[in-house]
């Protein structure tokens, strides 16, 4: 039986998954790096996260980032210091703050994620146009399937 004509397996797809993912890490590191004002990845995560759920406590982003609220209270002043994050008053209840992004905190994921798409593209024009249909596809259905869980 021709093995290579066989459809590989979840382990060896996993593997270039994971290969892929670290290689991301570093072109989006490096996207990171190059701002006028770098974020450590720390930040950066909150502020997407902040992007994706607008108006969150502390409480509640802290649970989104995996972290404890008392370290997320910290990583919000240095993101306030600079001027990304608002806190405002919360509507729901008068002890609590709502953490929502500044415009400067918008523009600069808006400029992020320019650069990210950027490095992304230089590699893209480098495959045939088969190969990012079907990549286009592959990871709409992994995110599809991902998202299922």
């Amino acid at each position: 039986m021709n093995r290579s004509s066989e459809p590989p397996g979840t382990e060896t797809v996993a593997a270039a998954v994971t290969e892929t993912a670290e290689l991301l890490e570093i072109m989006f590191e490096r996207a990171r790096e190059a701002s006028p004002r770098p974020l450590s990845t720390s930040q950066v995560r909150a502020v997407v996260a902040l992007d994706h759920h607008d108006g969150l406590n502390l409480r509640a982003l802290a649970d989104v980032l995996g972290s404890t609220p008392p370290l997320v209270s910290r990583l919000c002043d240095r993101l306030e210091a600079v001027g990304f994050l608002e806190r405002l008053p919360s509507s729901a209840s008068r002890r609590e703050i709502t953490l929502r992004l500044s415009d400067r905190g918008r523009a600069y994921l808006q400029d992020l994620r320019a650069r990210r798409r950027e490095s992304l593209q230089t590699v893209l024009a480098k495959l045939t146009p088969e190969t990012r249909a079907a990549l286009a596809a592959g990871l709409r259905e992994f995110r599809e399937a991902a998202a299922g869980d």
